[in-house]
């Protein structure tokens, strides 16, 4: 076997093992009653933020709470180890990356997709639920 075949050959099996490292760390999308079924097992929900509950941080804890909607329209209350993330009222999907246990989902790590700046037309108004109280 030739030097430049073995060179290829090791070359080929390094990108073979570059495709299966990166496709193991590939997140699950689910919803709430998925990731209840595997308790502490790490996935990802994408939903939106339930207004029809309110949000709540407290700060001695550093915890921030609210509810969210899969897509199946199922409500858990979310909990979050973090401050809340700038106008996250605002967000149109919130996509959750944490597990589940005992009811609740606790996300660690929350990304927002937010409305577009560009559609002036729409309001958004504060209602009661958006209201976030402070300890």
């Amino acid at each position: 076997m030739s030097r430049n075949h073995l060179i290829a050959l090791v070359l080929i099996a390094v990108s073979i093992g570059a495709i299966f490292s990166t496709l193991g760390d590939a997140s699950t999308y689910v919803t709430f009653a998925e990731a209840e079924e595997d308790p502490g097992q790490v996935y990802t929900v994408i939903g939106t933020l339930d207004t029809s509950r309110g949000m709540h941080y407290a700060a001695r804890e550093n915890l921030f709470t609210f509810y969210a909607l899969d897509k199946n329209g199922m409500s858990r209350e979310v909990l979050y180890a973090q401050p809340k993330p700038q106008d996250f009222e605002r967000a149109e999907e919130v996509t959750m990356k944490g597990y589940s246990r005992e009811g609740h989902f606790y996300a660690e790590e929350i990304l927002m997709k937010c409305p577009s700046k560009y559609n002036g037309d729409q309001e958004i108004g504060a209602t009661e639920a958006d209201r976030i109280y402070y300890e």
